[in-house]
């Protein structure tokens, strides 16, 4: 996406089939509301994301591109432009909006971890051990001035053509032939599309490459509030994303989420996969750390900065339906309704919620921007005023303004069809990939395509639990992260940066053919697990030697700093960096314990990623 003052173009290229990915600098704002995996939960920490989303569904020799548009709600709706590059004319509709934030909430990476003690450390243990924890609740996730600009254009300009006109929701669409990329910015500029002129030479390789392009803009009098995603159909079986223009305006690592549904896993075709390092997560942390991790796994020598990572693949099933659909939708509802009676009929088909001094609650994303649209408060009175009173306000409704029929055209149009379309594809489609990477301006020359491959394993990112185990003495390790030594960890508030000059980012780094296991190319477990056994090695402390008559000999004191006495190591527990998690000096109840008791405040939290 081009962002130029106030001035938004999310462009996207297309190397073999038409497909379209929108990026967008950080200082735009990728999370209006309902665009981000967390839903304001404050015991719950999402990792910042800052990309594009699009979702895949090929069948029956089509491929659908779901695009999820985000946008600077700071920018003027005149000048909210779009250019996508399609290989072939394709057909457009309206998308579900409630789909990506469903598509999201149901997938998103999710590390935790959980207090375990050493049974028989305390007096009167009953061997559980275990300090309090709780589980972590699943993450759910302004106005501007009015549309248009420039003349509809006629069916040339120049040297470009304009192939098709669409009307697609809140947008006006127009799908342009060109000969040359100069014809093509000078079209886009007369007819009131903003584009990047330093776009030009990448437009060229498209055009050269047989490429028309796909450019949408608000209606006019539409606004920001309605924007909506879009779906793009074309004939083909192998879905793309192109992110080529996007080099022109992308900063430093951006993010992009895809998500396809389908009968079997999608794995990158042109790209490499990546399984990042569980060592280098910050799990104290609730893996915080998640995106630079990834960053650097997937820009790792031999996968170069063109890969992607695995955070889902697994059973559709697992995507909520609620809010996506309801039989209660009827749009035929509004054709001929006085408008005064359209909050309560949308409360009664269990679209909107109550409505309080400022606004409504809105049980639909995109509901909020129809009533904008169609009954827009007037000057002095708020949302929530208006729309929870319109009986009483009636002198104050824009009648110039509210049209039934086209409401409940919208309606039908950006809602209940979607909705609708959004059940049939999980109901259709059992097996659900969501694939993430991060790209730099410099990584985007090759647009990603993707594969189905039914023999690959699947995966599960959504609830990682590792345990966070003490013993007698205070040592500490977190169990279970992924790999087969535990992670001694010098204390519960600190993350171990094991060995940084060695340790590497990537696992696995590999390439995944259409049938078949993956051919892996480089195979980092083995020096993963030896390096954890060094540090492991150099940070174990001695345990301490506890009699049965509770007096203690050397090693740790209860605090977990060494005392005065002798160093010895007791027969009954002790172990090395094996890192099963055994007990260590627990010989007998009734020893000196730790000072834990504070750790039963702790939380599991899962930390979730977004877009």
């Amino acid at each position: 996406m081009f962002v130029r003052g106030s001035k938004i173009v999310a462009s996207s290229g297309l190397a073999i089939i038409a497909v379209a990915l929108a990026l967008h600098p950080r200082e735009a704002e990728a999370c209006g509301g309902t665009f981000c995996d967390a839903a304001g939960n404050p015991m719950e920490m999402p990792v910042n994301q800052t990309g594009e989303t699009i979702f895949f569904v090929v069948a029956d020799g089509e491929v659908e591109a779901h695009i999820q548009i985000q946008y600077d709600p700071a920018t003027e709706a005149s000048q909210f432009a779009w250019i996508v590059p399609v290989l072939a004319t394709p057909s457009f509709e309206v998308g579900s909006q409630q789909m990506f934030i469903n598509l999201a909430n149901a997938t998103v990476p999710s590390y935790g971890w959980v207090g375990q003690d050493a049974p028989d450390c305390f007096p009167g243990d009953d061997g559980g051990g275990d300090f309090d924890s709780c589980d972590a609740t699943g993450y759910g996730e302004a106005g501007g001035d009015t549309g248009g600009g420039g003349t509809d254009g006629g069916t040339t300009g120049g040297g470009t053509e304009v192939v098709l006109e669409d009307t697609v929701g809140a947008f006006t669409a127009v799908v342009l032939q060109s000969t040359s990329s100069d014809e093509l910015l000078t079209w886009l500029g007369d007819n009131g599309y903003y584009a990047d002129p330093n776009a030009a030479p990448i437009l060229q390789q498209y055009i050269d490459e047989g490429a028309q392009f796909a450019a949408f803009r608000l209606t006019q009098g539409a606004d920001v509030g309605e924007i909506h995603p879009v779906v793009i159909r074309y004939a083909g079986d192998e879905p793309c994303i192109p992110i080529r223009l996007t080099a022109i305006a992308a900063e430093e690592d951006m993010d992009i989420r895809a998500f396809f549904l389908g009968d079997a896993r999608v794995v990158p075709t042109n790209y490499r996969h990546v399984e990042i390092n569980p060592v280098k997560l910050d799990w104290v942390a609730l893996g915080a750390n998640y995106e630079e991790v990834v960053t650097l796994a997937v820009d790792s020598p031999m996968a170069d900065g063109h890969a992607f990572i695995t955070e889902f693949a697994g059973d559709s099933a697992v995507v909520a339906r609620e809010g996506l659909f309801s039989d209660a939708w009827d749009a035929s509802a509004f054709a001929g309704i006085d408008p005064t009676a359209v909050v309560t009929t949308l409360q009664a088909q269990g679209l909107v919620g109550d409505c309080m001094a400022a606004t409504c609650t809105f049980d639909h994303p995109l509901v909020r921007g129809l009533l904008l649209a169609w009954l827009p408060p007037p000057d002095g009175l708020q949302e929530g005023e208006f729309w929870g009173d319109l009986v009483g306000n009636a002198d104050a409704i824009d009648l110039a303004v509210w049209d039934a029929a086209a409401f409940a055209t919208a309606l039908q149009e950006r809602i209940v069809a979607p909705g609708a379309h959004a059940i049939e594809l999980l109901d259709a489609h059992p097996m659900l990939t969501r694939l993430y990477t991060t790209l730099s301006p410099h990584e985007m020359t090759e647009d990603p395509l993707f594969h189905v491959n039914a023999e690959v394993p699947l995966v599960d990112n959504t609830a990682r639990v590792a345990t966070f185990y003490a013993d007698c003495g205070g040592q500490t390790e977190m169990q279970g992260i992924g790999i087969t030594p535990a992670v001694s960890t010098p204390s519960v508030s600190e993350w171990p940066d094991i060995f940084p000059d060695q340790m590497p980012w990537a696992t696995r780094i590999e390439t995944v053919p259409p049938v078949g296991a993956p051919m892996v190319l480089v195979d980092n477990t083995a020096t993963i697990e030896m390096l954890v056994g060094q540090w492991n090695s150099m940070n174990l402390q001695p345990p301490p030697q506890t009699a049965c008559d509770g007096t203690s000999g050397g090693g740790l004191d209860s605090a977990g700093g060494a005392d005065s006495g002798g160093s010895g190591t007791d027969t009954a527990g002790s172990a090395g960096a094996d890192g099963g998690g055994s007990e260590r000096g627990c010989g007998c109840n009734g020893g000196t314990p730790p000072t834990w008791g504070w750790l039963g405040l702790l939380l599991w939290f899962g930390v979730r990623r977004r877009r």
